[in-house]
């Protein structure tokens, strides 16, 4: 992003949010935001031979006193030590060798944020890993941001599909919210399908991972170097809401969306019924074919797959693929209650508990489980429930975690003290995901802010960056590492919207072809 972009979308937060924000001095110039408990500084860079840069803060009468020293020109500073509805002055200063010049100087304010307010942050900081942080050449979501020093050099351009599509709903959040112009988001999206016209595509499906300076490929394992269908389907369910974002707008707008249109249809889902079996298959390699032999059963994150290959105007597949394969011939029902709550389907390894709330998120973000019941189930009462259970595990804390509570709950896939964990009450390691109680907001809004100001207000910056919450905590471990995941800050943003405007569930169900799906699979979609 550059400096003149970057300007435009701090001063038109400030604008909307009434944060203060005077003018600065010196012969640079820099930007910044009030918040509550921290403020943020951005300036120009400052030339080639700068070593670091000094950021120094007084208060009222106070003498200068050094904050901190970075070497990029974006700096965070939570300033809780110091008290709440501060007047501040920041001067930042560029260091040569032994030398050192005044860039400019910024007065901010914090004061209490609302609810509103403290969502409007979230979402913004979770928008900007897909805005600012996205991989240059192709527009696409990293798969990972690592800011505490173990970035693997050999992954830095490495992104990802479906942690693509889940990113969409959040520049699409970001358009209607003005943190960018319709037409930036015109040029980021046209850049996306550019890209993903040209890259590796198997049968009209992408893989998991691809290299987003070259389109290829990125083998996710030694099998797994063709196509993913369930990492597709989230992908395709963000476009289609970009499709019908765009379709009725200028040319240049619905020739995008022409665009989307035909790689929606080059999409071939029935090939994944691997020779006509009830059932569809997640993986296909193009030297080693089906070896995976991964078949897509319920009830798990999958339920989009099948949404949308029934969906498919040119290669869709039959009801009883779904009803066989996904639904298990009935077999998907469930008569468990947990805690008081019932869950209608019988989620895959986590019967008595449910799965990890992940799988209450990213067929969701377009997808709306309001109002979407089949002969199986409720989709929202299952969600919801599945929200509860987890909250409720985590509040009765039986492994005694510290932290766990009404306002520190939610476990789901995401890093962990041992490595890459799927989370969930039956493998809980004492490990909390951000995005688990955040992404649920739809479903529980009271617990999921009770747990967004918990992380803010008592964990601060051990636990929020320049792309939002990070991505796992662990309390008892003292582990507070400063990573993000691209499948795990997208639902964080797109189910915001979904609680606040049901942006992206509006966009996605308009779609005709995923009514026509819907009626095609017997499911009934009852508008809110």
């Amino acid at each position: 992003m550059t400096y003149r972009m970057l300007k435009t979308i701090v001063c038109v937060l400030i604008a909307s949010s009434g944060y203060a924000c005077t003018g600065s001095k010196g012969d640079g110039t820099v930007l910044g935001t009030g918040y509550d408990r921290h403020v943020e500084l951005h300036w120009e860079k400052a030339g080639e031979d700068v070593s670091a840069y000094r950021i120094s803060l007084k208060t009222d009468n106070t003498d200068y006193t050094v904050r901190g020293t970075v070497s990029d020109t974006t700096f965070m500073d939570f300033v809780s030590d110091l008290g709440t509805d501060l007047q501040l002055v920041y001067k930042v200063e560029a260091i040569y060798g032994e030398n050192e010049t005044t860039l400019g100087e910024i007065q901010l304010s914090t004061r209490t944020m609302t609810d509103e307010e403290l969502l409007d942050m979230v979402q913004y900081y979770t928008f900007r890993y897909f805005w600012a942080g996205a991989e240059p050449t192709s527009g696409m979501a990293p798969e990972r941001i690592h800011l505490d020093g173990e970035y693997p050099q050999d992954d830095a351009d490495v992104v990802t599909t479906g942690g693509t599509g889940f990113g969409i709903f959040a520049i699409l959040a970001g358009i209607e919210r003005e943190w960018i112009t319709k037409e930036q988001g015109l040029q980021r999206f046209e850049k996306m399908v550019g890209f993903l016209e040209n890259a590796d595509r198997f049968n009209g499906i992408w893989p998991h991972w691809l290299f987003g300076k070259t389109g290829k490929v990125k083998p996710f394992s030694a099998n797994d170097n063709g196509a993913d269908l369930v990492e597709s389907a989230f992908l395709m369910q963000g476009l289609l809401a970009v499709r019908e974002y765009y379709r009725q707008g200028n040319e240049r707008e619905q020739s995008l969306a022409d665009r989307i249109d035909i790689l929606w249809k080059e999409m071939d889902w029935n090939w994944h019924t691997k020779d006509g079996d009830d059932v569809l298959y997640w993986h296909w390699s193009p030297d080693k074919g089906f070896v995976i032999q991964h078949p897509i059963r319920g009830y798990d994150e999958c339920f989009i797959t099948y949404v949308l290959a029934a969906s498919s105007p040119t290669h869709p597949i039959s009801a009883e693929v779904f009803h066989e394969g996904w639904a298990r011939g009935g077999g998907i029902r469930s008569d468990v209650t947990t805690y008081g709550y019932e869950l209608p389907f019988k989620h895959n390894g986590a019967e008595e508990f449910g799965g990890p709330l992940f799988w209450a998120h990213y067929s969701f973000l377009g997808l709306n489980p309001k109002g979407l019941s089949d002969q199986y189930g409720d989709y929202w009462e299952n969600n919801r429930n599945h929200t509860l259970i987890n909250r409720e595990w985590c509040v009765r804390n039986e492994g005694d975690f510290e932290g766990y509570g009404e306002d520190l709950w939610g476990l789901t896939a995401s890093y962990s003290t041992k490595g890459y964990v799927a989370h969930h009450p039956k493998n809980d390691l004492g490990v909390i995901s951000p995005t688990a109680a955040l992404s649920s907001i739809p479903y529980t809004p009271e617990a999921s802010m009770e747990v967004l100001k918990n992380l803010y207000y008592t964990y601060g910056k051990k636990v929020f960056g320049r792309y939002g919450f990070y991505d796992a905590l662990s309390p008892e471990e003292d582990w507070y590492p400063q990573r993000y995941l691209a499948i795990d800050q997208g639902p964080i943003a797109a189910m915001i919207e979904n609680y606040r405007t049901g942006l992206g569930w509006k966009l996605f169900m308009a779609a005709p072809e995923i009514q026509q799906g819907l009626e095609k699979l017997e499911i009934t979609y009852v508008v809110p």
